[in-house]
């Protein structure tokens, strides 16, 4: 993912979210919808949510440390994991107990209107900045499913403003009803049903959020297509006899390890190995660009039928 379109999707959403809030809690002061509250809640978790967003994308370009030799690139997969703890607290858990608060204290809407009109005017806004987070992602999508897109994007802003933006969408379709059906019938329970219901999705969406990144924060390794591409930029140096094992893990959205073990004619000398290993580094680099930490260790293969590798082995023959 370019830095470029996911700050742009982010600041989309930003201003977007901002703008709603306030109109929301305009709307809530003036008719006591708890809908139109909890929206406002949620839209102003989402704008807290876009800040951290660009200020984990700030840190984590920072320069690498002796405390921190690879670097601050998970840095941004932190923020992206706080976001999700604030959709879950902020603004699903307000929006459960403000609904259940007006389940049991029910009082009527005054001038309906008004949050009828902001609502109209919010699935609106939030439906340009959607579908700039689908314009962005589209760059980088390829052909991926969302739910691929989303589950395994190694750059966690786009799918946290894709989810943000299709949750409150629907959360704005929430509230619309309930208040829609409590002008209707007269009865605030649907307002209260339709704040319950924003609160629902909010969690579901946290917890979604928060499997992914948290993944990620574990530590995850390069794509099944992107392993063989590495394995094949190795194993077609003329000098290596095998792949003996290999280990990749992201240290940032932008940035993969690669750990390899390889081996070389055993009468090769020092100069020709470095030579090799070299190549092998360029090779990668040009199959993944994002494989920009790469380490090879040389060694002498020996046939499975003689010994028993790690289980963890993996042997590949170089192709003649």
């Amino acid at each position: 993912m370019s830095a470029s379109g996911g700050n742009k999707a982010i600041v989309a959403a930003l201003f977007a979210n901002l703008g709603i809030a306030i109109t929301k809690f305009i709307a809530w002061f003036f008719s006591g919808s708890s809908a139109m509250l909890a929206e406002g809640v949620h839209s102003l978790a989402d704008t807290s949510n876009q800040v951290l967003l660009l200020r984990g994308g700030v840190r984590a370009k920072r320069a690498a440390t002796p405390e921190h030799p690879f670097g601050y690139g998970r840095e941004r997969y932190v923020y992206a994991f706080v976001v999700s703890i604030i959709l879950f607290s902020v603004g699903g858990m307000f929006s459960i107990y403000e609904g259940i608060d007006k389940v049991t204290n029910p009082h009527p809407l005054e001038n309906a209107w008004l949050p009828i009109l902001v609502l109209v005017i919010a699935i609106v806004l939030k439906s340009f900045s959607l579908r700039t987070a689908v314009r962005e992602s589209n760059h980088v999508r390829g052909t991926q499913s969302w739910v691929e897109f989303v589950r395994r994007s190694k750059a966690p802003e786009l799918p946290v403003v894709l989810l943000e933006d299709l949750a409150a969408l629907l959360g704005l379709s929430f509230a619309l009803a309930g208040v829609g059906l409590t002008i209707i019938s007269g009865d605030s329970v649907f307002d209260a049903i339709g704040t319950l219901a924003i609160g629902a999705l909010l969690i579901v969406v946290a917890i979604i959020l928060g499997i992914e990144t948290k993944s990620l924060l574990l530590g995850e390794g390069a794509s099944a297509a992107d392993a063989v591409r590495i394995r094949d930029a190795i194993n077609a140096d003329p000098e290596v006899e095998a792949l003996i094992h290999m280990k990749t893990l992201f240290l940032g959205p932008d940035e993969l390890l690669v750990a390899a073990k390889i081996a070389l004619a055993s009468r090769s000398r020092l100069t020709d190995i470095a030579e090799s290993i070299n190549a092998i580094q360029r090779r990668i680099r040009e199959a993944v660009p994002v494989a920009r930490v790469i380490y090879l260790e040389p060694d002498i293969y020996v046939d499975r039928a003689t010994v028993n590798p790690p289980t963890d082995a993996i042997v590949i023959k170089a192709a003649d």
